[in-house]
């Protein structure tokens, strides 16, 4: 016996098992059950919701005779008698479906409507439904208009279409118009469990449902086919993990991940993590699109101030949420969906996927400091902000931490007496007199024991910090000087210098040929140049830079905490200091 496909096999015979459309059952059903019946009807709506079922099931209530061959019009249509079974398996003869997109013609139209002239040949009502309607072509519209208005008694139409826009409104006027929903991906879940039931698989986790549901976007029939696929895929039963590797989805861990490391800065940890991506053969498209809807529940759960406790990711959510500036999570769910539409355009998906995160990281909220002639200020990036950098800018105020008062929702700003200066953040390679060479016209290569010849000695490099000072002063830009900052001298033999590289795309590309061409010119002469991958051992500008970087940061915190005023405000209003605000800047 050949197989029935589940979108067929489940499909509703009777109102009563409709999904997601209680609005225009309602109608229907008290319609039906008054008498209240009109000659043509409009069903909108997305593809896989119901409009062809509905037409179906309301054919078989105008015309079903009951069980005993007695009945009349009813709202809840028995399926055993003739006219429901013929219905059910497409041979009744007066009724019609039509496919507007490939019968459009007006020569089509005219027949179907000189047909309509005859009275049914054994059934109370002849009934003509018309699928995807706005394909029919204006001639065509034209000449159903006066039928469509005044048909014979015994006529009814039903129309379907996806696309009412293009429906003209002399055809909308004469239709009682039903709008059917995009169905929610609960009730989505709660259906595919009965089939599952039904079809002796046995119950399952709602998490591999809940996905199939968000998959099929509001489609009930688009549901059941996934289904149908996820059961094929895992044979049996879906699980999570089968359905999201049928679905080329992300881990909702991998999208915390990322977006911590975007957070962060850590550029290395988010190629890192684009690279087991890639290796995995996930979806960028769709790792975008996830990325997307994960940001937009972080913006809802910032709102309304909690996380959906069911959710498997409710505690990571409510962490984004809580360290996130607001502003900061709607910039990146701009970024995210600008870079989804560019995705096409990209050399490649990957490089449209890290261009979008690296497009997250360099156009982080960062407040600039106006007090100028301080040695450095403090960034305010906490969820919570008062003032504009713009607003403060123009009073000349100095940036202080975020002040939030327990229980009063609210911010309180320190006044001017608790101004400070944060020693500013070290700067890779600052110290430019000891970049050997500088001054020389031809300055030697770095590493001590200049001996220079073809048949220089192998030795490990680096350890005197020779390298991450000039990487850090090299004139590169761009993914080329990420290499430099986060790449670690391992040898050098006369000329030639090898590097490792933490992340394997930042060596690929021209960026290795720039920063040969870069060292070529500081040294004035040819230099080789070659690389591997491997983590390196914190030898690097990047590395200095960031340790640099946290010991400013601490003592930025320690002198915050220690200012009067900021423990007046702690004694007298209960405030707390957010350390997630305090940012040291460069001068």
């Amino acid at each position: 016996m050949s197989y029935q496909a589940l979108a067929r096999k489940w499909r509703p015979r009777e109102f009563s098992a409709l999904v997601g459309q209680d609005h225009v059952v309602r109608a229907l059903t008290h319609a039906l059950e008054t008498g209240r019946l009109h000659h043509a009807y409009l069903f909108t709506g997305t593809r896989g919701v119901g409009k062809t079922t509905i037409a179906r099931i309301l054919a078989k209530a105008l015309n079903c005779v009951g069980p005993d061959g007695q009945g009349g019009v009813t709202a809840a249509p028995c399926n055993v008698c003739a006219a429901c079974t013929a219905i059910d398996a497409g041979r009744f003869v007066d009724y019609i479906e039509m496919d507007a997109a490939s019968n459009r013609g007006v020569e089509e139209m005219t027949q179907l409507l000189e047909r309509a002239a005859y009275a049914p040949t054994n059934a109370r009502y002849k009934i003509y439904t018309i699928d995807e309607v706005h394909m029919l072509t204006n001639h065509a519209f034209n000449a159903m208009l006066k039928t469509l208005e005044e048909p014979p008694e015994y006529v009814k139409f039903i129309l379907a279409t996806t696309d009412p826009q293009k429906i003209p409104v002399t055809v909308l006027s004469r239709c009682l118009q039903f709008s059917l929903k995009q169905v929610p991906p609960a009730a989505i879940v709660e259906r595919l469990q009965h089939v599952l039931g039904n079809e002796g698989l046995g119950a399952t986790d709602a998490a591999p449902l809940r996905a199939l549901a968000h998959a099929a976007r509001g489609s009930m029939r688009d549901a059941l086919s996934l289904l149908d696929q996820a059961i094929a895929y895992a044979g049996g039963v879906p699980t999570a993990d089968t359905v999201r590797q049928m679905l080329g989805a992300i881990d909702s861990s991998i999208l915390v991940q990322l977006l911590d490391a975007v957070a962060d800065g850590q550029t290395e940890r988010v190629l890192r993590l684009a690279d087991e991506m890639a290796e995995r053969g996930l979806s960028f498209s769709q790792a975008l699109r996830d990325l997307a809807a994960f940001l937009h529940r972080i913006a809802l759960t910032q709102a309304v101030g909690s996380a959906a406790e069911d959710e498997p990711d409710a505690a990571e959510l409510a962490r984004l949420a809580g360290q996130m500036a607001k502003e900061q999570v709607q910039l990146y769910y701009q970024i995210t969906l600008h870079g989804r539409n560019d995705l096409a355009m990209a050399p490649d998906e990957y490089a449209g996927f890290t261009m979008t995160l690296l497009r997250m990281m360099v156009f982080a909220p960062e407040v600039v400091p106006a007090a100028a002639g301080k040695s450095a200020a403090l960034r305010a990036s906490g969820p919570l902000r008062t003032t504009t950098a713009g607003a403060r800018a123009d009073r000349g105020d100095p940036l202080t931490p975020t002040l939030s008062p327990e229980g009063r929702g609210g911010n309180t700003r320190a006044d001017r007496g608790a101004e400070r200066d944060v020693p500013p953040l070290p700067r890779a390679g600052a110290e430019r007199r000891d970049v050997p060479g500088r001054d020389s016209k031809t300055p030697p290569l770095p590493r001590a024991g200049e001996g220079g010849g073809e048949g220089a000695e192998k030795k490990p490099a680096g350890s005197d910090g020779s390298w991450p000072e000039l990487a850090a002063s090299l004139p590169l830009t761009g993914l080329a000087r990420e290499m430099a900052l986060r790449s670690e001298l391992v040898s050098r033999e006369g000329d030639h210098l090898h590097l490792r590289v933490p992340v394997k795309a930042l060596a690929d590309g021209g960026n290795v040929e720039r920063v040969r061409k870069a060292l070529s010119d500081r040294f004035g002469r040819a230099v080789r140049l070659t690389t591997e991958t491997g983590a390196t051992n914190g030898s690097t500008a990047q590395a200095r830079s960031d340790q640099a970087r946290a010991v400013a940061l601490q003592e930025a915190r320690a002198l915050i905490e220690g200012d009067p005023v900021v423990r007046e405000l702690r004694e007298r209003l209960g405030a707390t200091v957010d350390p997630s605000s305090i940012r040291p800047v460069k001068e």
